[in-house]
């Protein structure tokens, strides 16, 4: 696994991929926070990210797919996928590496953005006027949702040989899970099957931890996701 792992890390950055991902994905968030008018944090008059939380997981819906859309796509494009499937290493193992890979991208693209968190502790009157507790939640709940949106993503990445369908599809179910199952919730005609809708929604989960009290049940329920998603990953590589 770690040899996939490697072998996917040296891919991403020895390429303009990554790059252009992490520079297209700080650079529309922060123009988000600090310069237009209407959602800029310098015209909140109070020091909180709440809105660079609401905002991120939103981006993330089309980050994390164009992360992974190659991931096995291009394996099997290439005709690369049944020469790792011959060598002595597992199906777990490859995706495990591929996983791990994509999620180390997520989270080095999500490591800039404390700079926002120590520019407003700066600001806040009197100085370190944030909710930190609730910033450590919320990033801890960002890790874990871009883990659950990687795994989706090496899922439709193993659909097809079409780089564009597994990004098409990768978006349409990570939007489905993060916010289509709250808004289904809404609807009368669930009945009393709303409240589960809404509690197994990815929003719910991810707005939980981010009231500052990291709840076990929210991290098991984030990584279980991960690990289906893992899992029917490798049942696709073994058929």
């Amino acid at each position: 696994m770690l040899a996939i792992f490697r072998k996917e890390i040296s891919q991403f950055f020895s390429s303009p991929i990554a790059y252009i991902i992490m520079g297209v994905f700080l650079t529309a968030v922060g123009m988000m926070l600090w310069v237009f008018p209407d959602t800029s944090l310098l015209e909140n008059g109070y020091a909180d990210l709440g809105l660079f939380f609401n905002l991120t997981p939103y981006v993330m819906l089309f980050l994390v797919p164009a992360i992974t859309m190659r991931a096995i796509a291009d394996e099997v494009r290439a005709g690369t996928l049944e020469w790792l499937l011959t060598k002595p290493i597992s199906r777990w193992q490859i995706v495990g590496g591929k996983f791990l890979a994509s999620w180390m991208l997520v989270v080095l693209t999500l490591v800039p953005t404390v700079l926002y968190y120590i520019t407003l502790y700066q600001l806040g009157s009197p100085v370190g006027n944030i909710d930190s507790a609730g910033v450590a939640g919320s990033y801890v709940g960002l890790v874990l949702l871009g883990g659950v949106f990687v795994s989706i993503g090496l899922w439709t990445s193993s659909l097809n040989d079409n780089q564009v369908v597994a990004f098409v599809v990768g978006v349409f179910f990570c939007a489905l899970l993060y916010a289509g199952l709250s808004s289904l919730a809404g609807l009368s005609i669930f009945g009393g099957l709303s409240y589960y809708l809404s509690y197994f929604a990815l929003d719910e989960q991810y707005r939980a931890l981010g009231r500052g009290l990291i709840d076990s049940r929210n991290v098991i329920y984030l990584c279980s996701i991960i690990g289906l998603f893992l899992l029917l990953t490798v049942n696709r590589l073994a058929r």
